[in-house]
C-alpha cells in the first residue's frame, strides 16, 4: 500500500502476470512501476471455516484451486469452471485475485464469484472492508477497488441443501477466450419447485451480465424443458448485450447463449434434484 500511495496511477500490481504482461506487450497498459505481490506468502491459501465457508487468498494459484478437494466439496461451481480457464501452464501462474481484479468481461472467474454469492475482502489505508461480488465489478477492466486498496481474500458461502450448479462455455479451441459462457446456481424446495436461481453470463457485455428476468421466470416453478427454453430466450434476446468479435457475430453469441443456458439449467436442476433424494 505504501508503494501504491507513492506511485499512484503509474504503478500496477503484479500477481500471476497472465493478464497484465500480455496487456503490456500489446501496449494496452504501460505502467512505469510494477509492484510484485509474489513474495507475500500469506495471501496464498485455501481454508474452510467452522460454518462451512471457503476462504481463498488472492494470490492462490488457479491450478491449486483446480486441484483442491475443499474447493470441489464446498464450491463445486468454482471447481467445475477452473479447467475452462486458458491452459494448464497459464493456470499454474495465474491467481484468483489477479483475474478478478483485472475484470476481463470474457473471464470465467468474475461470473463464478457472482453466481456463487461470494464476497471479496479488500484492504487499504483505512483497513479491511468486504465487497459483495455483485458490487465488485464496475464495467470493462474496472472494479470498485479504491486506488490504494488490494484484494486479499475471497469467501465462498456453503451451498444449502437442494442446490445445483453448472458452468458452460463455447470457444473456438480449447483454451481460447469463450465466445459465450454462463454460470448457473439454483436451489430447489423440498417439493421440487425452484426456490432460487442465478444466471451470470461472460463475454455478454462490458462485464459479468446477470440474467435477472430469466431467473425470475424460474423461481416458484417446477423445472421443465419449456421453462428452460423460456428463460434462455429471455436472457439471450433481452438481457445480455454481446459486442460481437472476429469469431462470433452478435447474433451467433445470442444463439450460443440460448443453447448454453438450456444446457446449464438442465444440468444444474438435475444436480439439485439428486441432492434432495
Amino acid at each position: 500500500m505504501e508503494q501504491m500511495a507513492k506511485h499512484g496511477d503509474a504503478a500496477k500490481l503484479l500477481a500471476g502476470g497472465q493478464s497484465l504482461i500480455p496487456a503490456m506487450n500489446f501496449r494496452v497498459l504501460q505502467p512505469s512501476v510494477l509492484i510484485d505481490l509474489n513474495r507475500i506468502e500469506s495471501l496464498e491459501y485455501i481454508e474452510s471455516t467452522d460454518d462451512g465457508t471457503l476462504l481463498i487468498g488472492a494470490m492462490t494459484r488457479q491450478r491449486n484451486i483446480e486441484r483442491s478437494q475443499d474447493v470441489e466439496r464446498i464450491a463445486p461451481l468454482l471447481h467445475e469452471a477452473m479447467p475452462h480457464i486458458a491452459h494448464p501452464q497459464i493456470r499454474t501462474r495465474g491467481t484468483l485475485g489477479g483475474s478478478l481484479a483485472h475484470a476481463d468481461p470474457a473471464a470465467e472467474l468474475p461470473v463464478i464469484v457472482i453466481a456463487s454469492g461470494a464476497r471479496m475482502r479488500v484492504t487499504g489505508p483505512e483497513g479491511d472492508r468486504w465487497i459483495e461480488a455483485t458490487d465488485f465489478f464496475d464495467g470493462m477492466f474496472s472494479t470498485t477497488l479504491h486506488p490504494e486498496e488490494v484484494l486479499v481474500e475471497v469467501a465462498f458461502p456453503p451451498s444449502p441443501p437442494g442446490s445445483g450448479w453448472s458452468f458452460e462455455e463455447t470457444s473456438r479451441r480449447r483454451g481460447d477466450y469463450a465466445m459465450m459462457g454462463v454460470a448457473v446456481q439454483v436451489e430447489l424446495d423440498g417439493d421440487g419447485t425452484c426456490r432460487e436461481a442465478r444466471l451470470i453470463y461472460l463475454n455478454a457485455g462490458d462485464g459479468p451480465v446477470e440474467g435477472e428476468q430469466a431467473a425470475a421466470i424460474l423461481r416458484g416453478e417446477t423445472p421443465n424443458d419449456e421453462l428452460f427454453a423460456s428463460a434462455a430466450i429471455e436472457a439471450a434476446d433481452k438481457e445480455i448485450d454481446p459486442m460481437g468479435n472476429l469469431h462470433a457475430t452478435i447474433e451467433f453469441q445470442r444463439h450460443l447463449a440460448r443453447v448454453l443456458t438450456v444446457r446449464a439449467l438442465e444440468k444444474a436442476f438435475a444436480r439439485a434434484q439428486a441432492g434432495l433424494t
